[in-house]
């Protein structure tokens, strides 16, 4: 019995920090991949860097994206931070 009452306390905090801290961040990361495999040509989308950038073509592990109108680059996917929302 006074196994339970010491491990008891350690049960509920493990447990706390499951809601509080695991879950959500792993419930962020699944909205990230879902957004990261929605986006196509033509959206735009800030870089981690905070670069607003348009995708030109979309690859495996790449983006390719368009700087301005001259400048092309390649992009890895983990580097976009969100889909551009213009706020007008």
């Amino acid at each position: 019995m006074e196994i339970i009452q010491q491990i008891l306390p350690f049960v509920f905090l493990i447990a706390i920090m499951y809601f509080v801290i695991i879950r959500p961040q792993n419930q962020q990361a699944k909205k990230h991949k879902e957004m990261l495999e929605a986006l196509v040509k033509g959206d735009k989308i800030v870089t981690s860097g905070g670069l607003v950038v348009e995708i030109k073509k979309v690859e495996d592990k790449y983006f390719v994206i368009k700087m301005n109108n001259e400048t092309e680059a390649r992009l890895v996917k983990e580097a976009v931070a969100r889909k551009y929302e213009d706020e007008v």
